[in-house]
C-alpha cells in the first residue's frame, strides 16, 4: 500500500503544481481584459468571461510591441520613452537594472546561461553546477591575472538565488548537458540526473 501511495503521489504532485501555476498565470493575465473599453469586454458581448482571453490579449500586445519597436519609428519612440524614464530617479535605477539583466539573458549573441559548468564551490574538492555568464569586465578584469570567466552558481532547490563568481578558466569544466537539464538536476537536488554523454575537453570552453 505504501508503494502504491507513493507512486500515486509522484504522479499527482507534479500535475497539481503544474495546474496551479498555469491557473495563476492565466488568472493574472486575464486581468489585462479589464484594460479594454466596456464595449470590448467579453462579458458584455457574450454574457460571460472567457478563461484565457487575457493570455491571448497579452501575447498579441507583446507581439505588436515587438513589431512596432523593430522599425525606425518604433526605435525612436523607445528612445524617447527611455529618455523620459531616465529623468525619474527611482524608476531610472530600477528600469535600467532590469533592462541590463534582460538584455544579457535574452541576447541571441551573448554567452549568458548558454553553457552548464562544473566548478569547485564553496571549497576545493567540493563540486557544484554553475552557468557561464560571460567574462569579467570593468576594473575587476584589471586585477585578475590570466584568463577568467564569470559564472553564476545557483542555490538548491531555488535556482533564482545564488552567487556570482569570477574563476580561472582552467578551473572550470564545461558539461555536455543543456541548461534545462542542469536546472532540473539542481532543482531536484541531484535526484533527476541528465543522461550520460561523452565528456567535452576543457579547451572547448568559450571557444564556440
Amino acid at each position: 500500500m505504501k508503494k502504491y501511495f507513493i507512486t500515486g503521489l509522484l504522479i499527482w504532485i507534479p500535475l497539481s503544481i503544474t495546474f496551479m501555476v498555469l491557473a495563476w498565470i492565466v488568472g493574472t493575465l486575464d486581468q489585462i481584459i479589464e484594460w479594454l473599453p466596456d464595449g470590448l469586454q467579453p462579458r458584455n458581448a457574450i454574457g460571460f468571461n472567457i478563461p484565457g482571453a487575457g493570455l491571448v490579449v497579452g501575447l498579441l500586445i507583446v507581439l505588436a510591441t515587438g513589431l512596432i519597436a523593430a522599425n525606425v519609428l518604433g526605435q525612436k519612440l523607445v528612445r524617447y520613452w527611455e529618455a523620459l524614464l531616465a529623468r525619474i530617479p527611482v524608476v531610472k535605477s530600477l528600469y535600467y537594472g532590469v533592462k541590463q539583466v534582460s538584455d544579457t539573458l535574452f541576447s541571441s549573441t551573448g554567452q549568458a546561461f548558454r553553457k552548464a559548468l562544473l566548478v569547485q564551490y564553496p571549497r576545493h574538492g567540493s563540486w557544484t553546477i554553475a552557468f557561464l555568464t560571460g567574462a569579467p569586465g570593468g576594473d575587476a578584469a584589471n586585477h585578475l591575472k590570466g584568463d577568467h570567466v564569470s559564472v553564476y552558481v545557483p542555490t538548491t532547490p531555488n535556482p533564482t538565488s545564488g552567487f556570482f563568481l569570477m574563476m580561472p578558466k582552467e578551473d572550470v569544466i564545461e558539461l555536455d548537458m543543456s541548461v534545462d537539464e542542469a536546472l532540473k538536476y539542481i532543482i531536484s537536488m541531484g535526484v533527476v540526473a541528465p543522461a550520460v554523454r561523452n565528456a567535452r575537453p576543457r579547451s572547448a570552453l568559450l571557444s564556440e
